[in-house]
């Protein structure tokens, strides 16, 4: 049998300088030094034969050869970490790793009291929690570097017939005024008085942002004529412009939940019009399920859930057979 010329070290170096752009960076974020990173680079370009960095450039650029060796190294690395917590999985629940991700809202006001119970019931398994653009958190859990994701915008095309998309949760999104505002007064606003309000947004990209827009053209309200004040990056900025009296917002109900309490923001009906989305939970059912996950779908999930018969676990998850190394590598 051939010597396989790279160990698992120069493939997370590898993938470090890539995700990072430099080789400084990269050692940083794997707490070694640089020159030891350097020569980790040299040695595995000396053992390839092949150039793996073009070092002409201010950022370290991969070569063809490099962006090879890092497509097949991320799925080796993947699946070795993969083989890890199936290992960690057969002390049934008394240790191991779930990793659950979401977008902004999502990770940020729903998830952190699903983790909680699920900590109370298992507090032996470690939780992460990832909070990125639908798009990336979809890529994670196709990669198999995600469990399982709640998130609120569409799954990118090429990802949707590999993952499984299962309708979640209603989300309604409320159009909130500072309580000293004037239309604060009144129990429902007209169409019409949106063109009057100055609004604070997420940026132009953000899922959220398009769901408003398409769901208000679909009640003949022409975004655009929306006078966007300013656009911030996160719903508690967004919050807390809107209670300094800068302007009105749309944002999830469950992000304003203790605000509405307080009685310091005040959330309006809009006449005629009804803004919600559809929240959704994505795995991936080619990849290894942990009984972490099995239990954090069977168990937490429904309890969240506007469709909780959509939850069954068997519909979730195909059996864990082994794959073959073609398989593994093509995944």
């Amino acid at each position: 049998m051939t010597d396989i010329p790279f160990t698992l070290d120069q493939l997370r170096i590898l993938k470090a300088i890539a995700a990072e752009g430099s080789f400084k960076r990269a050692a940083d974020t794997l707490y070694v030094s640089q020159p030891a990173v350097s020569l980790q680079v040299q040695n595995l370009e000396k053992q390839l034969n092949v150039p793996l960095f073009d070092r002409g450039g201010r950022k370290a650029q991969l070569t063809e050869a490099g962006h090879l060796l890092l497509s097949y190294g991320e799925k080796i690395i993947t699946l070795c970490q993969e083989t890890c917590r199936a290992i960690e999985d057969l002390q049934n629940l008394q240790g191991g790793t779930l990793i659950v991700g979401a977008s902004q809202t999502t990770g940020t006001y729903l998830l952190p009291r699903m983790i909680g119970l699920f900590r109370q019931k298992y507090p032996e398994v470690s939780v992460q929690l990832q909070v990125h653009s639908t798009r990336r958190t979809s890529w994670g859990v196709a990669n198999g570097q995600v469990d399982l994701a709640i998130i609120g915008g569409e799954v990118p095309a090429e990802l949707q017939e590999m993952l499984k998309i299962i309708p979640y949760a209603d989300d309604e999104l409320a159009l909130i005024l500072p309580v000293f505002h004037p239309l604060a007064k009144v129990e429902m606003i007209q169409k019409e008085d949106l063109y009057r309000l100055k609004f604070i947004t997420l940026d132009s990209q953000s899922t959220i942002r398009k769901v408003i827009d398409k769901v208000l053209s679909k009640y003949d309200i022409d975004s655009k004529r929306l006078k966007v004040e300013m656009e911030l990056n996160s719903i508690e900025a967004i919050k807390n412009a809107v209670q300094s009296g800068l302007g009105a917002a749309f944002v999830s109900i469950t992000a304003i939940e203790k605000e509405l309490q307080m009685g310091v923001l005040h959330a309006t009906h809009i006449r005629e019009v009804e803004i919600r989305r559809t929240l959704s939970v994505i795995i991936n059912p080619n990849r290894y399920r942990s009984k972490a996950a099995e239990a954090f779908t069977h168990e937490i999930l429904p309890q969240f859930s506007t469709y909780p018969e959509q939850l069954n676990i068997d519909t979730f998850f195909t059996p864990n057979t082994p794959l073959s190394a073609a398989e593994i590598l093509t995944k």
